[in-house]
């Protein structure tokens, strides 16, 4: 009678570590493809407000947009980067997240939303700014990340 995969004189089956291998490289590849994307969008330079009345973040089933506001002191001004790009003119934003907003609603209004994560040094002033981009862009759906410890 042929036996597979063990040794004939033992009659004991061998561990096959080969296909273990391939089985843990395909979900090593799996899990950091679905969390590239959302690393990409944190900037980790920017020191968020603290809030020590803040809720954490319900999941919900709405799509998502990042506009990370990074104050640079030396030159007065503010940083303006969605979604891993920079804009030297924030004016330029309204027309890029317009087309997010449509191609993440498919309809139904208020499916999209764009977390402003501003640094605490910015001056209210660009926070301002970025608000009313979002406004000309027509989003309806806005909120602001901060620490809560």
């Amino acid at each position: 009678m042929a036996g597979g995969g063990g040794n004939t004189e033992s009659g004991e089956p061998e561990f096959q570590i080969a296909p273990m291998i391939d089985v843990l490289l395909v979900l090593l590849i799996f899990f950091m493809s679905i969390t590239s994307a959302e690393v990409l969008r944190i900037d980790k330079d920017i020191n968020l407000p603290l809030a020590p009345d803040a809720e954490k973040k319900k999941k919900e089933s709405l799509s998502e947009g990042a506009l990370n506001v990074k104050w640079l002191p030396l030159e007065h001004k503010a940083k303006f980067n969605f979604e891993g790009k920079d804009y030297p003119a924030i004016e330029d934003l309204v027309a890029v997240i317009q087309r997010h907003k449509e191609s993440n609603d498919k309809g139904n209004t208020g499916r999209y939303r764009v977390i402003i994560r501003g640094d605490k040094n910015l001056p209210a002033i660009e926070v301002q700014k970025a608000m009313s981009v979002l406004g000309q862009a027509g989003l309806e759906n806005i909120a602001f990340s901060a620490l809560n410890q």
